[in-house]
């Protein structure tokens, strides 16, 4: 399955100021097949090495991290032969060994002619520890992300229905009835399905949700058991009493997490660190709460305020137990959900798109926007809907307030553009 990440990496491949790439991303998003899959198409061989399978490598780093000394080894120990710009060298599961984390550093330095990629499913968990010695501004960072819907639609082979979708976006042309009800289908299907490779690949393959969920269901089990096994003994209750209460939240009218829910009393010196956990794992993320709407948006957010989702929306689903015909079928069961679970999946079409995301709450709290984003360098807010319902207050009011270039109003309405408000398709929400 074609995924965004490949031109990243081919132009990481051809930069003449390419340093080794660390890609990081929650467990299951595809990180190891997504770098095979480039090194197979890109370089003569590949050299693929993991920390985890094979006890030799942490031995051999323990040793010596000088390049000069690792290449002859890390060729014998691949069977490949590591040639200087042909060879894509990848370390897997790095973060079980610092040393070869800090060797990352010595490879810019002294042999930058070697191609080599790193990941980890909890890298950011354990880079972040105290005892790391991290290769600040030595290597390059990328975070990879679920599939997005554009991502979903070309596994499903709709590329000439991704090409309506963007021409409708740009020239804010209704999409005729016809495909905008078919985007909306998968738009649905999507939230069943989520992002996670695997789900995406059985989906493609069967069709089959019983399928997909128990998929789903292991992944989760593998995040609880990461949870215990890579965390400090005193915080894994209060991970996992987060992360159990994230889904919660988001059944709220007010999505803004709050501390007294997860446990009676609950403060944030309390709960912090099993925050910082998830978002760390990439199993969640947060966008922050803004006092105003100004330049740099970073000087005005409110740190005590703030939102968090989780990282797929499939997961999401399975983790709330709800049966994909609810979803399909637009149950009204559903009705408290809706509007929690439409903000998880723009926030995570966003993330790919790797906007930073903020959301605005008028100071007396009568009107909210769900998320604001610099776009293009203007700030733009964007409303969320979960229906067509498009009356929108709290937009009104900030239009009215802040004079922004346009606004962008996100539903199940097709395409168009109206006093400053360009509408756009839950569907399309990649495009932006």
């Amino acid at each position: 399955m074609y995924r965004k990440i490949f031109q990243y990496l081919k132009e990481w491949k051809e930069s003449p100021y390419r340093k080794p790439l660390i890609l990081q991303g929650a467990r299951q998003v595809g990180k190891t097949h997504s770098v095979l899959t480039f090194g197979k198409n890109e370089y003569e061989n590949v050299a693929y090495f993991n920390f985890e399978t094979d006890i030799r490598l942490k031995e051999t780093f323990e040793e010596n991290i000088n390049p000069d000394y690792l290449i002859p080894i890390l060729s014998r120990l691949s069977n490949q032969t590591i040639i200087k710009d042909k060879t894509l060298i990848f370390f897997d599961e790095i973060q079980l060994c610092e040393k070869a984390l800090t060797s990352l550093k010595y490879f810019y330095e002294q042999a930058p002619e070697y191609h080599i990629i790193v990941a980890g499913s909890l890298l950011g968990i354990a880079v972040n520890r105290q005892e790391f010695s991290f290769p600040v501004g030595k290597v390059d960072i990328k975070t990879l992300y679920p599939m997005d819907l554009e991502e979903f639609l070309l596994a499903m082979g709709e590329e000439e229905l991704i090409k309506s979708i963007k021409k409708s976006f740009e020239e804010n042309i209704p999409m005729p009835s016809v495909l905008h009800n078919v985007a909306l289908e998968y738009y649905r299907k999507y939230l069943v399905v989520g992002g996670m490779p695997e789900c995406v690949s059985k989906f493609r393959e069967t069709q089959n949700y019983t399928l997909i969920r128990h998929t789903q269901d292991m992944i989760l089990l593998s995040y609880l058991n990461d949870m215990s096994k890579y965390n400090v003994t005193n915080e894994i209750k209060k991970t996992r009493l987060v992360y159990d209460n994230i889904t919660v939240q988001l059944s709220k009218e007010n999505t803004k997490f709050q501390y007294k829910l997860v446990k009676s009393g609950g403060r944030a010196s309390e709960f912090e660190n099993a925050i910082e956990w998830l978002i760390l794992s990439g199993i969640t993320s947060r966008i922050y709460g803004l006092e105003d709407i100004m330049k740099p948006l970073e000087n005005y957010k409110n740190t005590e305020a703030f939102k968090i989702y989780v990282s797929d929306i499939g997961l999401l689903c399975a983790k709330k137990e709800i049966i994909p015909e609810d979803i399909l079928y637009l149950s009204n069961e559903l009705n408290d959900f809706k509007g929690g679970m439409t903000e998880n999946y723009v926030n995570i079409q966003l993330n790919v798109k790797e906007y930073t995301q903020y959301y605005w709450k008028a100071p007396k709290g009568a009107y909210e926007i769900d998320f604001i984003i610099m776009r293009e360098g203007k700030i733009i807010p964007i409303e969320v809907k979960s229906a067509d319902n498009t009356r929108s207050k709290s937009l009104d009011y900030y239009i009215k307030r802040y004079q922004p270039e346009y606004a962008i109003k996100i539903s199940t309405k097709n395409f168009g553009f109206e006093n400053g408000v360009k509408s756009i398709p839950l569907y399309a929400v990649f495009c932006i």
